[in-house]
C-alpha cells in the first residue's frame, strides 16, 4: 500500500507538471497563429487511451508515462514527421513564424514550469506558512552524528556556527549547504572551545552518495514519548514521560546516545536509570531482543525546542513565494554542478523514476506533495533547458544561432541533431533507470 501511495503521487505530480510545460507550450504557438496538431499527456506509441479532437487539435492520453508532448505544425520534433517538412511552409506553421516567435514558442513550457513553481511556493507559505528548527536553537544541545559526521570530524555535542563562514539559520539546511557549496570549514564549538573542523577532501561524494539521514541531527534529551508494539521497556515498567537518565550504571542523557549503545548489547540484560515526575529515580531491567531496540519513542523536539514559525497573508506570500523559486532555481544549478565535479561524482548518484517516486512520502501529506511538486517543476524547466538536441534548450540553441548567423541550419541538419539527441537522451534514461535496477539489487 505504501509504494503504491508513493506512486500515486509520482504520477500525479508528473502529470501537472508535463501538461503546464506543454501547455506553455501550446498557449505560446497560439499566441502567434501557430497550429498545434496534437496535445499529449504520457506518450502514445500505437494507441491512446484517450482521444479527441477539438478546435483542430487532437487532445489525448497516451499509456506509457514518461512525459508529454505537443505536435506543432512544421516543426522537427520526437515525431520526425519528415513528409510534411518536405511541402512548401503554410503560414501557420511553425518555420514560417519568424524567429523570435519561434524561440518564445520553444521557451513556453520552461517558462510555465518556473512560474508554476513559483505558484505554489505562493500558496504553500499562504496556507501553511513557514516553519524551520533554527541552528542557534540546536545549540542549546548540540548535534548528534553518525559515522560520516565522525569521519569529517564533528563529533557528538558540536554546536554550529557556521560553514565556510556562513551562518545558516535553517538547521535542516546544513547537510544540503554543505554539498551544494562543496564547503571546506565547519566553525564548531566543543567542550566550551572554538574551532574549525576542516571537511575531508572526499566527503563531500561520500554525502551525495548515503542514503541515510542522520548524517547531523538535532540532539535530545532521551524522555520517552510513546511505546512500540510489544516494547521491552514498557513491559519491564518504563512510563510514558520517563527521562532516561543512565545505562548500566553510567550516566547517559541523549537518545543519540542510548540508541547507538543499546544496539550494540543485542540479547544482552541492562538496567536503564530513569527520572520519573523529574524527581524518582527509577531502575528498570530487561534483555535487549535481537533487533537492538526496546520499544521507545523520544518525545516530540518542539517539548525541548521552539520553531520559528511564520504564517503569511496571501499579499506577503507572493514576494516570499518568487524568492523560495528563484533560490530553488540557485540550488538546482548547483547540484547539476556536482554533476561534473572529479571529487563528488555526483553522477554516480544519478537516479531515474524510482529514485524519483522514493522521494514522496509513504503516507499521502498534501504540504510535502506541493513542495516536492515544485522542486520538480524547477528541475524540468532547467533540464529542458539544457542546450541538448531534442530538448526545448537544442531548439533553442539552433534557435539563437539563426539570430546571430541569420541563416537557418537545414531540415537535414535538424533531422539529424534530433535523432541525435533523442539518443543521448535515452541513454540517459538507461543510466538513471539503470542505476535504480542495481541499487535495488545491492
Amino acid at each position: 500500500m505504501e509504494i503504491f501511495i508513493k506512486i500515486l503521487q509520482l504520477l500525479l505530480s508528473l502529470s501537472i507538471l508535463v501538461i503546464f510545460h506543454e501547455m506553455g507550450h501550446f498557449l505560446a504557438a497560439k499566441m502567434f497563429r501557430t497550429r498545434v496538431e496534437k496535445f499529449y499527456l504520457f506518450f502514445n506509441p500505437w494507441f491512446s487511451i484517450v482521444k479527441f479532437n477539438f478546435k483542430g487539435t487532437e487532445y489525448g492520453l497516451g499509456w506509457l508515462p514518461l512525459g508529454g508532448y505537443v505536435k506543432i505544425s512544421g516543426m522537427i520534433d520526437e515525431s520526425m514527421d519528415k513528409e510534411a517538412m518536405k511541402q512548401p511552409p503554410k503560414s501557420y506553421e511553425f518555420r514560417s513564424k519568424p524567429a523570435w516567435q519561434r524561440l518564445i514558442i520553444m521557451l513556453g513550457g520552461v517558462i510555465v514550469n518556473v512560474i508554476l513553481a513559483m505558484v505554489i511556493y505562493v500558496f504553500m507559505l499562504f496556507t501553511w506558512g513557514e516553519s524551520y528548527l533554527p541552528t542557534t536553537e540546536v545549540n542549546k544541545y548540540g548535534i548528534a552524528v553518525d559515522s560520516l559526521g565522525m569521519e569529517m570530524g564533528l563529533r557528538n555535542g558540536d554546536k554550529i556556527i557556521s560553514i565556510d563562514g556562513t551562518i545558516v539559520e535553517d538547521f535542516s539546511q546544513i547537510p544540503i549547504t554543505i554539498i551544494l557549496n562543496e564547503a571546506k570549514y565547519i566553525l564548531v564549538e566543543r567542550d566550551s572551545m572554538i574551532m574549525n573542523v576542516k571537511i575531508p577532501s572526499g566527503s563531500i561524494g561520500k554525502m551525495v552518495k548515503q542514503e541515510n539521514t542522520d548524517l547531523i541531527t538535532f540532539r535530545i534529551p532521551y524522555y520517552v514519548g510513546k511505546f512500540g508494539l510489544n516494547s521491552p521497556a514498557e513491559a519491564a515498567g518504563m512510563q510514558l514521560g520517563d527521562k532516561l537518565i543512565g545505562l548500566n550504571g553510567r550516566p547517559m542523557q541523549y537518545f543519540d546516545e542510548y540508541i547507538r549503545e543499546i544496539k550494540q548489547l543485542k540479547g544482552q540484560d541492562i538496567v536503564i536509570t530513569s527520572l520519573r515526575n523529574d524527581k524518582d529515580t527509577t531502575l528498570i531491567s530487561l534483555r535487549v531482543p535481537d533487533e537492538g531496540i526496546i520499544g521507545v519513542y523520544h518525545a516530540p523536539p518542539s517539548q525541548f525546542y521552539t520553531f520559528n514559525t511564520r504564517e503569511y497573508t496571501f499579499i506577503e506570500a507572493i514576494p516570499a513565494g518568487i524568492v523560495k523559486g528563484y533560490r530553488g532555481i540557485g540550488d538546482y544549478l548547483k547540484q547539476l554542478r556536482l554533476l561534473f565535479s572529479a571529487e563528488v561524482k555526483a553522477y554516480e548518484s544519478v537516479g531515474g523514476f524510482i529514485t524519483i517516486g522514493s522521494i514522496f512520502p509513504s503516507e499521502w501529506d498534501w504540504q510535502r506533495f506541493w513542495r516536492l511538486t515544485a522542486f520538480l517543476s524547477i528541475m524540468l524547466a532547467i533540464l529542458n533547458v539544457l542546450p541538448i538536441p531534442a530538448l526545448d534548450g537544442g531548439h533553442v540553441m539552433f534557435l539563437l544561432y539563426e539570430i546571430i548567423a541569420r541563416r537557418k541550419p537545414s531540415d537535414k541538419f535538424m533531422e539529424y541533431a534530433q535523432i541525435t539527441g533523442m539518443i543521448m537522451i535515452f541513454a540517459l534514461l538507461i543510466y538513471a533507470n539503470g542505476n535504480d535496477i542495481v541499487k535495488l539489487f545491492n
